[in-house]
């Protein structure tokens, strides 16, 4: 099963007031973080900016967000899915994968075990849930998508196939703006078309990766499990920057706020890190990532921001030619218990500063202690995540 909370964010803020009920409702500061059905049914979507937002729904109710209270509806949410079943792969704060397979001589069918669900949710917590249910992790998340708002979705075996092929090709997994692009240039509107027209083809046309991937979930191939306690493989934070030019200070200056937030949360999971990629979004909505192998792994913030730092060095010739509307900086090839292996030649590095700081920020909150450099500048509430 893959059970998936409904426009999250909105949905906790009119559970908490009763005045938003049945009304559109943007949770958001500068962009939209989430929005309720009656918004979107005007056609705002997430990450759209604010301004944007309003002129396309003018009845919205601006909210701030309050990541205390969704991180709080979240864990709340996934004891339910472990007293579902111990098998349970948590997606994000607001989604999941459970295994239900071996419940149905203990807890019924597995539609029972989503209804159930579901109204526990609903009981419980005080939010609507959809549910899809499938044989495979893919169709599972691709019946909830299309079951929501507030649904459930069982795909029947020997079913699949009939179900997935007259759905567009945008609900196959990686299948973004480029890759519909592509396949609709080609006449390939459905997922149906995708796997009739062979992996070759797909091949030839996406490259070797893409093709065998969006030919296999077109025939319904998925052979993943359901996995329990696997650790993040990267660790990361991103802020949107809207649309109106920013001069390249204000730019580094959210950069080294963001690898504040990323190298304090490696810490506090105790994971070091060897890669470091700098993200980007361009006005024209175009993306661009640069990355970086350090020779050892690190949590230390001033070598994860200096070479965070010289990546964006590089890239600001691209970012004055196309402007810039999302910054975002990520550590991955984690180690799996936080140990760095000393170098005989390189000074003793000092974590005394990383430490005394986040202390202080344990202690006073993450707002207590910043850069000089971000004064009078709000940079995004961190989102919440799900535990490493």
């Amino acid at each position: 099963m893959h059970a998936d909370l409904d426009a999250f964010y909105a949905s906790v803020e009119q559970r908490d007031d009763p005045a938003l009920r049945g009304r559109p409702v943007l949770v958001g500061m500068g962009v939209v973080l989430a929005a309720s059905y009656e918004a979107k049914a005007c056609g705002v979507r997430t990450p759209m900016g604010l301004t944007q937002a309003r002129a396309l729904c003018p009845r919205a109710i601006v909210v701030p967000p309050r990541m205390k209270a969704y991180t709080v509806a979240s864990k709340a949410v996934f004891e339910i899915f472990r007293d579902t079943t111990p098998l349970v792969e948590g997606i994000s704060i607001d989604e999941a994968f459970l295994d239900v397979t071996g419940l149905r001589k203990i807890r019924g069918e597995p539609r029972e075990i989503a209804s159930r669900l579901r109204a526990d949710v609903r009981d419980r917590v005080g939010l609507p849930i959809t549910v899809g249910i499938a044989g495979t992790k893919f169709l599972a998340k691709v019946a909830s998508a299309v079951g929501k708002p507030d649904g459930l979705l069982e795909v029947q075996a020997g079913a699949e196939l009939d179900f997935l092929h007259p759905l567009p090709v945008e609900r196959l997994w990686g299948v973004g703006p480029v890759t519909s692009a592509k396949l609709r240039e080609n006449r390939i509107n459905t997922v149906g078309h995708v796997a009739r027209i062979g992996e070759a083809a797909l091949v030839t046309m996406l490259g070797a990766h893409s093709g065998r991937h969006l030919h296999a979930l077109a025939h319904n191939r998925d052979p993943r499990r359901v996995r329990v306690g696997h650790r993040r493989g990267s660790i990361g934070s991103q802020c949107a920057l809207g649309r109106r030019p920013r001069p390249f200070a204000e730019i580094d200056a959210t950069l080294a706020a963001l690898v504040d937030r990323v190298t304090r949360r490696m810490r506090g999971a105790n994971r070091a890190g060897r890669t470091v990629t700098l993200r980007l979004r361009f006005d024209d909505f175009g993306r661009a990532t640069r990355s970086r192998s350090l020779l050892k792994a690190t949590m230390q913030t001033r070598v994860v921001l200096e070479t965070a730092r010289a990546l964006l060095a590089e890239a600001r010739p691209l970012i004055q030619t196309r402007g810039l509307t999302l910054v975002g900086v990520a550590v991955s090839n984690l180690d799996a218990d936080g140990s760095v292996q000393p170098s005989l030649f390189d000074e003793l590095s000092d974590d005394r500063l990383d430490v005394a700081m986040d202390a202080v920020r344990d202690r006073f909150g993450s707002s207590s202690l910043g850069r000089a450099a971000t004064l009078g500048r709000q940079l995004n509430p961190s989102v919440p995540i799900l535990p490493d």
